[in-house]
């Protein structure tokens, strides 16, 4: 199980930026990310797909995580990159494989 997201003032950029975090804290997690039409697994895999896509690597580590405490496997993590290598492009899904290769390891061990 990932550590609990840092929130408010705790986060890196709380202070910095807090009316970011407080969006990113009240409006996207407990509101959006709570609605019950999509399951917790299956907003994780949408949420993926958009990252690969745009190619936003910095996020994965992350939602990664997220997403395995949500109830995916790693298989279906695989699953799903190797899927967008053909959407999203290969480049892309390549540099999420190696994010996807390090998180998901290090969870296992």
């Amino acid at each position: 199980m990932s550590a609990p997201r840092p929130r408010g003032a705790q986060h890196p950029l709380g202070t910095f930026a807090p009316a970011l975090i407080e969006f990113t804290d009240d409006v996207l997690f407990d509101q959006v990310w709570a609605r019950e039409v999509l399951s917790p697994k299956e907003r994780s895999l949408v949420t993926l797909a958009c990252l690969v896509t745009a190619g936003n690597a910095g996020q994965l580590p992350y939602h990664l995580r997220r997403a395995r405490d949500n109830g995916a496997t790693t298989d279906e993590l695989v699953e799903t990159i190797t899927h967008l290598a053909f959407y999203a492009g290969w480049p892309k899904a390549m540099a999420a494989m190696v994010v996807a290769k390090d998180v998901l390891r290090d969870d296992e061990d």
